[in-house]
């Protein structure tokens, strides 16, 4: 079977394109991804069938080589970096659940800096 590496894939229209080892690219569509697969990640390198279609090469099986590089993992901050950022953001929430006992919305500053810590760990736990 063919070799190649993902170039393109939108899982929301389903379908994308694999570039072939020896050059070319083979149409992929998302009925052919494997079970439990929803997507994937350019570069990611995968084993296919390939049939002729009307407009080219198409895939007919897909089958996963190797998981897509994690580049959250290569760029994660050391646990103890996260130990401080988690105690942080504690801290942050619980002044927050506060004035919300209170009342009280917290002003535009405050609900901004509570959403970027959320999405910054947020970015960290991803796997």
């Amino acid at each position: 079977m063919p070799e190649g590496k993902v170039r393109f894939y939108d899982a929301e229209k389903g379908f994308g394109f694999i570039a072939k080892d020896g050059g070319g690219d083979v149409y992929l569509r998302a009925s052919v991804l494997p079970d439990g697969v929803v997507t994937l990640r350019p570069g990611q390198r995968v084993e296919f069938g390939v049939a002729e279609g009307r407009r080219g090469e198409q895939a007919l099986s897909l089958s996963l080589i190797e998981p897509p590089p994690s580049l959250s993992k290569a760029q994660r901050k050391s646990t103890d970096q996260m130990v401080v950022i988690t105690e942080d953001l504690i801290k942050f929430l619980d002044g927050l659940g506060n004035a919300y006992r209170r009342g009280r919305h917290p002003d535009s500053k405050t609900a901004e800096k509570v959403a970027q810590m959320l999405r910054a760990v947020a970015d960290e736990l991803e796997l």
